[in-house]
């Protein structure tokens, strides 16, 4: 048995430095980012919502943290499923501008898209004094490099999300309520670009929001989140983000076919 954990010790260091991976795993520095994000919720009928959300993404560069550039600018659509209160289903496509952040090479590129396919599933839990929403989201991904000509990579993204939101001065969310949301967030990735990787990200946020009437939200919050380098699964990238938030759902059926607002 000693023998076999000897060997076994050192034939995993020795396979180490074969292929270039550190014998230990390691965390890269805290990068900042900032990101500004819009979220609709369009009715269009009495089970149709239609999804539109706009993000733009920056992060630091050499003195200036937070917004030193811009890092993406990102556009999600879908079709969102009403079933009830407590389940929604949505499906439908993305498109990311990835913009390099790093210093730009001979036959290197500043801008390359990035495609998604994507669809959710939203469990609302209705408690007397909050609500508890788990989400599952599944990313059909289509990325490449900043070389130019390079060929896309497909990857699956797979994405739970637990998270609340609290109530703190009203016994429940309304017009004119303050609340926090604490949330946390896994996302796996596969794929066979993925070998030893599997771990995109762990999101820690949380966020304190004012519902300003039933179809306008604002809310702020400060995430947390580290993740392992698709080259490298040994390496952790940790990021340090500030998240600001709107959210509207106007609706565009007529008068007298309206429901009460969905939370």
């Amino acid at each position: 048995m000693l023998i076999f954990c000897c060997s076994f010790f050192i034939s995993s260091k020795v396979s180490a430095q074969q292929t270039g991976m550190p014998e230990r795993s390691k965390f890269k520095n805290a990068t900042t980012r900032l990101w500004l994000n819009t979220y609709g919720n369009i009715r269009i009928s009495d089970k149709l919502f239609w999804i539109a959300q706009t993000h733009f993404r920056f992060q630091e560069k050499d003195q200036t943290r937070f917004a030193g550039q811009v890092g993406q600018i990102y556009n999600r659509h879908a079709i969102s499923y009403f079933y009830s209160k407590k389940f929604t289903a949505s499906l439908g496509g993305v498109f990311r501008l990835n913009v390099n952040t790093d210093d730009i090479l001979e036959g290197e590129q500043t801008t390359v898209p990035e495609w998604r396919i994507w669809h959710q599933y939203l469990f609302a839990v209705p408690f007397p004094r909050l609500m508890v929403y788990h989400r599952i989201r599944i990313e059909h991904r289509w990325t490449r490099g900043f070389q130019k000509n390079s060929s896309f990579i497909f990857r699956n993204r797979w994405r739970y999300m637990l998270n609340m939101k609290i109530p703190l001065n009203k016994n429940k969310l309304a017009p004119g309520a303050f609340y926090v949301a604490p949330e946390a967030e896994l996302i796996m990735q596969s794929g066979r670009s993925v070998v030893n990787s599997p771990m995109e990200d762990l999101r820690l946020h949380t966020s304190f929001g004012y519902i300003l009437k039933p179809q306008v939200t604002f809310a702020t919050g400060l995430m947390y989140s580290f993740g392992q380098q698709l080259s490298n699964g040994a390496i952790f990238n940790q990021k340090w983000t500030l998240r600001f938030h709107v959210y509207f759902s106007p609706d565009f059926r007529k008068l007298e076919n309206r429901l009460p607002a969905v939370k």
